[in-house]
């Protein structure tokens, strides 16, 4: 009788530790777990840790929790100025309802990868050359809208779009080079002829300073023989003020004064 008794306390410890077997659970701290039984959802998500479930009644389905990075494959597309181009993109998510994401969609990475794809053909056709090459934010903000609208209803919150890169034909590389250099010269070429007017400002005022003033000429035609003297030069070339000059011509044009001997002649 004992030995029935014991023998019968093994089985039903071995049926509990293949029941206990069959029914744990373990849900990992990043996942969620959604319980199906008999085919409905039953109950609230099921936590981290150890949950026990029904055998051959339930179903746990886990459901990862963590932000998914996922590429956009490159789209091409025409801009509203008529480019072709050449947008990839990535697109940060994750799930919020497990439960819906099982439900109201077959799955959902795939319906968010596709829904971004569509987007991004969407944003290419809406948007200029310059604003996909300078004004990404804005667009990144567009897409962004365009992607969680309606990934809300399975449960999926986009976090943020980056357009990653832009690829141009080679012909338009080429002339947005070539537009660039025309316009780097034209700025060079501005900056330049503002610097000569300036100059030219300053030298007349202080042409007119130096008329007013002649002993301000003469100081700085020293200065400027100083200048050059001290450079240790075999050879020095002094400037003649113009004024010298103009003192020496009225001096010719005068007419030789009459000696005490000599009279004009009748």
């Amino acid at each position: 009788m004992l030995q029935e008794l014991l023998g019968a306390a093994a089985a039903v410890g071995s049926a509990a530790v293949v029941y206990l077997a069959m029914a744990a659970r373990i849900v990992k701290q990043y996942e969620r777990g959604v319980l199906f039984r008999l085919g409905r959802v039953a109950g609230g998500e099921r936590e981290p840790g150890l949950t026990l479930v029904i055998p051959f009644v339930d179903r746990l389905h886990k459901v990862n929790m963590q932000i998914v990075t996922m590429p956009i494959p490159a789209q091409e597309g025409i801009t509203r100025d008529n480019v072709t181009v050449r947008v990839d993109a990535v697109v940060y998510f994750r799930v919020v309802d497990a439960a819906s994401a099982l439900v109201k969609v077959e799955d959902y990475k795939f319906a968010v990868s596709q829904m971004a794809q569509t987007s991004l053909r969407s944003i290419i056709g809406k948007s200029d050359l310059d604003d996909l090459l300078s004004n990404r934010e804005k667009l990144n903000e567009g897409l962004e809208l365009m992607i969680d609208s309606p990934a809300v209803g399975w449960g999926i919150q986009v976090d943020r779009v980056e357009i990653k890169d832009v690829s141009l034909p080679d012909t338009m590389k080429r002339s947005m080079a070539r537009q660039a250099e025309a316009d780097r010269e034209r700025r060079a070429r501005i900056i330049n002829a503002d610097a000569e007017y300036q100059a030219s400002k300053k030298l007349a005022e202080a042409a007119q300073q130096m008329a007013d003033t002649p002993a301000a000429l003469q100081l700085r035609l020293l200065q400027t023989v100083m200048a050059v003297s001290a450079e240790k030069n075999s050879t020095l070339v002094l400037p003649i003020p113009v004024e010298l000059l103009h003192f020496l011509e009225r001096g010719a044009q005068q007419p030789a004064p009459i000696g005490d001997g000599e009279h004009p002649s009748g």
